[in-house]
């Protein structure tokens, strides 16, 4: 909700143009099968509608009303087969390639702002005034420059924990890297993309981390239509799709190699998760992929390698090592460094990750009334609690609804407005939320 006001903000300011070009709805779906799935759906449901942010959500167990929403996973699956699901209309498709491109051609226009691309951060060193000289070498001619800077922010994905390291400041001893990539089904069949509008999300194998979510997704890549299905692990001790097979050694010191093994000691269903995925053929994700879509033929598909991600981990005072499975920001004492470790942030998350680094780098002036009015006019919810504000949330939705061009919020009811629970005869009563939520 905070990326939504942010991106709305831009496109009011003029300088995000066109929503369609990397925002578009697109209705979310959670879907199982068996009885165990379809009992913790039901629950979860059920537990969901009395919270603010999931009103107008749907379910449903029926097989013909799942093939209204989603024809493609219901085509060709067993009648008689236990399905339940779950459907919204207001989750969202973000093309942030787009996105990153605009911003950065709105900053082009500020003399201040420089872009330098084809170039390598290949060290630091702390001036004498806490500022930072960093030096930058072209990765074409191989020539080298430096620039002073006040302040750093090291958000280089799957590079951002090397970065870490060379600044040497002592917070960085405290992380190691561990690599996942992850490789994707993807058809651009436009007859399959037609029938398919909606990213369907299953739910993730025991001991396998909450990105590994298996979905078969509607995605517009670069204004074309495409559904892809996966993801499926991937192991290289790479920390970027084109790095140095290197990294992971170059990263591991006498002061991280530790928490890597109890890492690897305390998640075995983690470590088990990826040898068994390693280890998949083309025949065994071509079958993972015919649960979701029961009548895919073979030949309209081909695997493609999305990219690396590289998990945190972190010391820790009891367990020597801990695997931390979002992001985490890093700063130093002095407050002039600041680092995004962690899997990669995706367009929704990356508004209020940055909100974030602000607050933890620049404490004093984040709480002044100058900075917490500028923000609230990119963000106007910020610092309010929208579950359970019915006015704030519908206010929110709708307003970003308008700007970003989306499908049109529906009306949440307040508790005594909801419908009683005689009229959803599939519900049970509210269990505690898991890890996996729908992802707007």
């Amino acid at each position: 909700m905070i990326s939504r006001q942010f991106w709305s903000t831009q496109v009011k300011r003029g300088v995000l143009q066109d929503p369609h070009a990397f925002i578009n709805s697109t209705p979310h779906m959670s879907f199982v099968w068996g009885d165990k799935n379809v009992d913790y759906l039901t629950k979860r449901y059920a537990a969901l509608q009395q919270t603010t942010l999931f009103q107008g959500m749907k379910f449903s167990t029926d097989q013909t009303q799942i093939k209204q929403w989603a024809p493609l996973i219901i085509e060709g699956r067993d009648p008689q087969q236990k399905v339940a699901a779950t459907w919204t209309p207001v989750g969202t498709d973000v093309n942030y390639g787009e996105i990153t491109r605009q911003l950065v051609g709105s900053l082009k226009k500020d003399k201040d702002f420089r872009l330098e691309t084809s170039s390598e951060v290949t060290g630091f060193k702390r001036n004498s005034d806490n500022s930072w000289h960093v030096t930058i070498t072209d990765v074409k001619s191989g020539k080298a420059h430096a620039v002073d800077a006040k302040y750093v922010f090291i958000g280089a994905g799957g590079g951002a924990l090397k970065l870490l390291q060379e600044t040497g400041i002592p917070e960085a001893d405290n992380y190691a890297g561990f690599p996942v990539g992850g490789s994707f089904l993807v058809t651009e069949n436009p007859e399959i993309a037609r029938q398919h509008a909606e990213k369907v999300y299953g739910q993730a194998s025991v001991g396998a981390p909450p990105m590994s979510v298996p979905h078969l997704d509607a995605r517009f890549l670069d204004g074309k239509r495409v559904v892809l299905f996966g993801p499926f692990a991937t192991f290289s001790t790479k920390f970027l799709k084109n790095g140095s097979f290197f990294d992971l050694l170059s990263t591991t010191t006498t002061k991280n190699v530790i928490p890597m093994t109890d890492v690897g000691l305390d998640n075995f269903d983690l470590v088990k998760y990826l040898i068994g995925q390693v280890m998949l053929s083309d025949e065994d994700r071509f079958y993972a992929l015919k649960e979701y879509y029961p009548t895919a033929r073979k030949e309209d598909w081909k695997l493609i390698q999305a990219g690396q991600r590289v998990q945190i981990i972190k010391k820790d005072a009891e367990k020597g090592g801990v695997l931390k499975l979002g992001t985490e920001i890093v700063t130093d004492q002095q407050k002039t460094l600041a680092a995004l470790l962690g899997a990669s942030p995706g367009a929704s998350t990356a508004a209020p990750i940055s909100i974030n680094v602000m607050k933890q780098l620049f404490p004093q002036q984040f709480n002044s009334p100058e900075w917490q009015s500028k923000i609230r006019t990119i963000v106007p919810s910020y610092g309010q609690k929208l579950n359970g504000n019915v006015a704030l949330t519908q206010q929110v939705w709708d307003e970003t609804a308008s700007t970003l061009q989306l499908t049109k919020p529906p009306v949440i009811q307040t508790n005594d407005q909801q419908k009683a629970p005689e009229a959803q005869p599939q519900q049970a009563k509210p269990a505690a939320e898991n890890q996996h939520d729908m992802a707007l």
